[in-house]
C-alpha cells in the first residue's frame, strides 16, 4: 500500500502545466476567455476555454459526447451563456 492515495492533489503555489512543467509567465493564465454551455442534450453545464490560437472555443457535452465549435469573430456577442440543442 502506498504512503500517498490517489486522491490526494498537490496544490502547489507555482503554476505548472499538464507535463508538469512550471509555467513561465502564470499572468498569462488570468482572464482566460471562456463560455457557459448549458448541453439540453444530457441537461449539463461545461465551462469551455478558448483555443490556444484565439480563434475558437471548441466544446463536447461531458456526457454524451456532442460537439459543438463556437468561431470568434469581429463584431461577436459579450455574452458568456449559450444553451447547446
Amino acid at each position: 500500500m502506498s504512503k500517498n492515495p490517489d486522491y490526494i492533489l498537490d496544490l502547489s503555489t507555482s503554476p505548472r502545466n499538464a507535463a508538469g512543467s512550471k509555467v513561465d509567465n502564470p499572468a498569462s493564465l488570468r482572464g482566460r476567455p471562456w463560455l457557459a454551455i448549458q448541453w439540453k442534450c444530457c441537461s449539463v453545464y461545461s465551462r469551455v476555454y478558448r483555443n490556444a490560437a484565439g480563434t475558437a472555443y471548441d466544446a463536447r457535452c461531458p456526457r454524451c459526447g456532442r460537439v459543438i465549435h463556437v468561431q470568434v469573430g469581429e463584431g461577436g456577442t459579450s455574452s458568456r451563456f449559450f444553451e447547446a440543442r
